[in-house]
């Protein structure tokens, strides 16, 4: 076979299809040492670990970090379309307009990835602020059965239209709450099952960013304020995708570079939910909840898409007013 050249985004999804050097190497025509070669270059360049089928293949373990997160997950999208959600704060027995909109975008958009931004779990019940009067709280455990219940149906829907879907969650500071009080409170317990939240939900992949391509980056939070959008951009040089301060929009940015994007995913939650009208105080919010779509065309983000809760049970997108009742 000739000598094919793939680019990094390219290879790193042969790699994980395919898992074996050999196997690349045959596919693209080249000698096996350029294959690991290669693949040591991209696991140093994007911090990712691309695991072998074989255990005889060469590993790089040493290069990870003692922390439980991977600091970046890799998608590498050239086409098609990624969904990005966050801040859904679950909550025991509550469906939001958002959630079932987000069902809908995926059985409709039929997307590559789902990526949980962060915060989908809230950890209200230890929370470092104090109690607000004699108001209820769900506990640990009630909260962990609502993110099962509700990632579940996302990861249903996901994989019924999609069997190799990519699910991602880059850690949120709600999230980091079940970990941080257990590291300080039970510090003997490190490394039992359960101890992490990751180990909760198995098919999602843990990280603290994903990059989508080299110039599409997706974590939980970066700067913060009103201008965050464009502050973010501007400062990382790259389109980047953040969640935490729930205000769900897009703001373009062009310099001698092109044009990039500062995008916020909003809250899956519905912005005067029970998690929050307390410490709120029942005070206006600049938020919206919602979501975001992301499309990928020869691997070129396209301008970013809101999903956005129009009323009760209809969301609107794309200059339709879609109603989610029967999701």
């Amino acid at each position: 076979m000739a000598n094919k050249t793939v680019s990094d985004e390219e290879f790193i999804e042969l790699w994980r299809t395919l898992k074996s050097a050999a196997a690349i190497s045959q596919r693209l025509g080249i000698q096996e040492r350029a294959v690991h070669a290669r693949r040591r270059r991209i696991e140093l360049k994007y911090a990712v670990e691309l695991e072998a089928k074989d255990h005889r293949s060469k590993s790089w373990n040493h290069r990870q970090t003692a922390h439980e997160h991977a600091a970046r997950y890799l998608l590498g999208i050239e086409n098609g379309t990624v969904l990005v959600f966050s801040d859904a704060h679950f909550w025991p027995g509550i469906r939001t307009t958002a959630f079932k909109g987000l069902l809908w975008a995926i059985s409709t958009l039929q997307p590559k990835a789902v990526i949980n931004n962060g915060d989908a779990f809230d950890g209200a019940a230890i929370s470092r602020f104090p109690r607000i009067g004699w108001d209820s709280k769900p506990s640990v455990i009630q909260e962990l059965k609502a993110c099962e219940a509700c990632l579940g149906e996302i990861e249903e829907a996901a994989r019924k239209i999609r069997h190799n879907v990519k699910l991602v969650w880059p850690l949120g500071n709600h999230d980091a709450r079940f970990e941080n009080r257990l590291a300080q409170n039970a510090p003997e317990f490190e490394g039992i099952g359960g101890f992490h939240l990751k180990d909760h939900f198995p098919a999602w992949i843990p990280c603290w960013s994903t990059w989508l391509t080299d110039n599409v980056v997706v974590k939980h939070r970066y700067k913060g304020g009103i201008h965050a959008t464009h502050n973010n951009t501007v400062g990382s040089g790259k389109t980047i995708v953040t969640g935490h301060l729930h205000s769900l929009k897009v703001t373009p940015y062009s310099d001698y570079n092109g044009t990039r994007y500062g995008v916020d995913t909003g809250t899956l939650a519905d912005t005067d939910g029970p998690q929050f009208v307390d410490y709120l105080e029942d005070g206006p919010t600049n938020w919206r909840s919602g979501f975001i779509v992301l499309t990928f065309k020869d691997g070129e983000l396209l301008y970013p898409e809101v999903v956005q809760k129009f009323s009760d049970n209809h969301i609107q997108f794309r200059g339709q007013v879609i109603d989610v009742s029967d999701l």
